[in-house]
């Protein structure tokens, strides 16, 4: 773990003990360098205004210094602690003036500075030494500043590989999976969608007369790529044929896009977890240029919100009244406190909103939610850092677009009764989602053995507009498998790069990946070769050059 930490900081990154835990814990066994490079997509460098942004909580006087001794006090009593020795030792290093005072100004440069060097040192030796270069999995170049992989050379080599039966495609391997034991290709070619006709089959006419209830939702990006999202609890009084559906909502360019299912259930409760690839939804690259104005001076210079500000909010209204009352109520406004402070408001407090905000029948108006919102600037002078932080937990960007969210209306509808649905959580699926989306591939996608290891599956199965890979493992030990799209053509999937490794534990099965066009108006080729790289047996710790 500790040497995962070390590789981590070469790259620019100071992970801590949280961040460590995330990706190391008591099943982990190994990290290698498609798991390295995932983790530097996920993780990203701190920037200058981040690290400034931090200091500039605990400077409330904006006198651009902090005092030594109350900067130990904050390292060695909040979030992941520091000893008293380490502190000091930032401190001396930083005590620019030898005041007794950080000038964090000039010690987000040092910081900076010093990450840079580092980044920079780890590429002259990879650079340095051809042996480096050569990495187990996928004979990948690391790029350890931009936590990317490159795409494996080509070798000149003479193969006689027969492709898997049914597969018409002329043969073309990397070489990391001409030099495999055991490997299977699979190949699909989509034609372009030429127009987006999403009337679902499983929508009869029948239907007019069935009782529908509905809730929306939201899929949130957090900041380590998992997606989270509302999870539902549907309530059925009796025995009936069941619709149930899911699609986006105040998503122009995704409105007509909606998916569902049709069957019988029996009376009782259920959970509804709603599901999304993640194939689009991805954290953002590119940085914005401008930062949208969030608050401005009316005429008589009195706090006002922008329009393009109040715009936005009226926006988050309407994703977080999951009911579409025009009204939030407590439980409704709770979803919205979780995600963006991780508190609730009780209902003392709900009650001091009562009497300060716009209220209909105990609950939150348009009007009320817009004025609580200005209330916060005005309690902190127009500073709008506050506002920032809400908006970005929400999946909106600088620019006041919602980039890293995705609002959706869950709807059912029954035959014999009137159905009840009701949001309870707000997480990620977890494993009953991961394997129900298993069960369904395994059920309905070709499978394949992996050529040369009879114990091990892989399935393809395409639902519509995606492809979903899953593996599974029916051996007594753990495996890896190398993942290799790079003769692929139009496509992106959900892991975000075109060449990997996944680890599969014994007796298990797991999404390989999901795969789309990345544009739906031409053809595109899922081509995808799954390689066996090794056992248990040769997988202990951090994968090291020879």
């Amino acid at each position: 773990m500790s040497l995962g930490r070390e590789v981590l900081q070469q790259a620019g990154r100071n992970p801590s003990q949280k961040t460590i835990d995330k990706y190391w814990t008591s099943q982990t066994t190994s990290l290698n360098f498609d798991d390295f490079c995932a983790i530097l997509k996920k993780e990203k460098p701190t920037t200058k205004n981040e690290l400034l942004e931090a200091f500039g909580k605990i400077d409330t006087e904006k006198a651009g210094y902090i005092l030594h001794d109350e900067l130990c006090k904050i390292l060695t009593t909040r979030g992941d602690k520091m000893t008293w020795e380490e502190v000091t030792s930032i401190t001396k290093q930083a005590d620019f003036n030898c005041n007794g005072k950080l000038d964090y100004n000039k010690f987000c440069e040092l910081y900076l500075t010093t990450s840079e060097q580092c980044c920079r040192a780890a590429r002259a030796r990879l650079e340095s030494d051809p042996r480096l270069r050569q990495q187990h999995f996928g004979n990948q170049t690391g790029n350890f500043s931009e936590g990317m992989s490159k795409p494996s050379p080509r070798v000149s080599r003479k193969t006689d590989h027969k492709l898997p039966k049914g597969d018409s495609r002329t043969p073309s391997r990397p070489s990391s999976a001409q030099g495999s034991k055991a490997s299977t290709s699979t190949s699909v070619t989509v034609g372009a969608s030429s127009s987006r006709n999403t009337k679902l089959i499983i929508e009869p006419d029948t239907m007019k007369e069935w009782q529908c209830a509905q809730s929306k939702g939201c899929f949130y990006l957090e900041e380590d790529g998992e997606i989270i999202s509302h999870k539902y609890r549907l309530q059925l009084p009796q025995r009936s044929a069941v619709c149930i559906t899911i699609k986006p909502y105040n998503i122009p360019q995704a409105e007509e896009q909606m998916f569902g299912w049709r069957g019988e259930l029996g009376a009782g409760v259920y959970w509804l977890l709603p599901f999304t690839t993640g194939c689009r939804l991805r954290k953002v690259k590119t940085q914005i240029a401008g930062e949208a104005k969030l608050l401005c001076r009316d005429e008589d210079g009195e706090l006002a919100l922008t329009e393009e500000f109040r715009a936005a909010l009226l926006d988050v209204f309407e994703t977080i009244d999951l009911d579409g009352n025009g009204l939030l109520s407590l439980e409704e406004y709770n979803f919205f406190e979780l995600r963006t402070s991780g508190e609730k408001c009780d209902q003392e407090a709900w009650a001091v909103c009562k009497e300060n905000f716009e209220m209909k029948k105990n609950e939150l108006t348009r009007q009320g939610f817009l004025d609580l919102n200005l209330m916060e600037a005005n309690d902190r002078d127009g500073d709008p850092w506050d506002l920032w932080v809400t908006l970005l937990s929400l999946g909106y960007n600088k620019a006041l677009e919602m980039t890293e969210a995705c609002p959706f209306v869950v709807g059912i509808c029954a035959e014999r009764c009137k159905p009840r649905i009701k949001a309870i959580s707000l997480e990620a699926g977890g494993s009953q989602l991961s394997r129900a989306v298993c069960r369904s591939v395994l059920n309905k996608g070709e499978a394949k053995v992996l050529q040369g290891s009879e114990n091990i599956f892989i399935y393809t199965y395409r639902s519509g507009s995606r492809i979903t890979s899953v593996i599974e493992n029916k051996s007594e030990n753990k495996v890896i498998i190398h993942v290799n799209n790079e003769q692929s053509k139009n496509c992106l999937n959900n892991r975000g790069l075109t060449v990997f490794a996944v680890e599969v534990a014994p007796k298990s099965m797991m999404v390989s990946q999901h795969v789309m066009a990345l544009n739906e108006q031409e053809e595109w080729i899922y081509s995808c070769v799954h390689s066996l790289v090794c056992k248990t047996s040769q997988c202990q710790g951090w994968e090291q050059p020879d």
